[in-house]
């Protein structure tokens, strides 16, 4: 019964889309299980006047340190706040802590500083692991859309260090797991493509729109390598957003270079808007992945 409910939860952030939140929404706050605390607002990286901010969800502290989920939030790198992510009920039953991030948006600064955010907190956490308890060998790192594309650079990085000037002085950079949901592989082809262009790219992009080798450098794909984080990847065949095709050719490359990963196709899916049977398979098929690689209890 407790494995079916885990599994049932799951669908917290699946159905999170990039769609515009506005500006007037008030969100719950996160229903925290006994023993859970809160720090909202964490500062994790300063640039200039602008301050990098996250909210962290720690289970009770005991002899053992937790694994974290640094979740993401999507919206085109150009809107979106991390109150909208509320739903974590599944990872705290897993026993794990959650890191809920923000980051700076096109119009705040273009790229890469999404890229070096999602970086900066990262390195925050692996920084503060022993005070905040957390285990740094069960890193995860997760998002939707825009946030699956900074999940991705997160992780793929690993310690190549291009990103983090803002925030330097970890060597031992790694995570354990990510989930990348329908998120940007491909910059340049999501700007100028043959299947679907994007206004966000380019905008994102800014004064670098039409740098093709710069784009490369701020897309998760010319990242991958034999010594990859196991990634999970879900993405809609009918997404009218982010091309179906990257999540395609994002998993050919993990196959090609041995990384474990697993690619669900949701059949007539759109960008995030799954049909409710079609979420089940998704969440079980997400949870069995994860349980697979030691990290949360069941």
């Amino acid at each position: 019964m407790k494995r079916l409910f885990f599994i049932g939860m799951l669908a917290f952030s699946l159905n999170a889309s990039a769609q515009e939140t506005p500006k007037d929404t008030t969100f719950k706050p996160v229903e925290l299980p006994a023993g859970f605390t809160a720090q909202l607002n964490t500062v994790y990286a300063k640039v200039n006047d602008w301050e990098g901010k996250m909210d962290i969800y720690l289970p009770a502290k005991s002899g053992t340190p937790t694994p974290v989920v640094i979740n993401i939030h999507g919206g085109g790198w150009n809107k979106g706040v991390k109150e909208s992510q509320t739903g974590f009920n599944t990872f705290f039953k897993m026993g794990f802590a959650v890191a809920n991030i923000e980051y700076r948006l096109s119009g705040q600064a273009t790229a890469p500083a999404a890229v070096e955010d999602t970086r900066c907190a990262l390195i925050y956490l692996i920084k503060n692991a022993k005070a905040l308890n957390i285990d740094v060998n069960k890193i995860v790192i997760m998002g939707g859309s825009a946030g699956g594309h900074l999940a991705l650079m997160g992780g793929l990085l690993a310690n190549d260090h291009r990103f983090d000037n803002n925030c330097a002085g970890v060597e031992n950079i790694k995570v354990a797991a990510i989930v990348d949901k329908y998120g940007i592989t491909d910059v340049w082809d999501w700007g100028y493509g043959v299947h679907k262009t994007s206004r966000s790219a380019t905008q994102w992009l800014g004064a670098k729109a039409k740098d093709q080798e710069f784009a490369k450098t701020v897309s998760p794909i010319t990242y991958v390598t034999k010594n990859s984080p196991p990634t999970f990847i879900v993405h809609g065949d009918a997404d009218p957003i982010v091309p179906y095709e990257q999540s395609v050719e994002l998993h050919k490359k993990f196959l090609e270079m041995g990384v474990k990963t697993q690619f669900i196709t949701v059949p007539g899916g759109q960008h995030g808007k799954f049909p409710k049977e079609e979420n089940s398979k998704v969440n079980k098929a997400i949870a069995e992945f994860l349980l697979g690689l030691g990290l949360g209890n069941r």
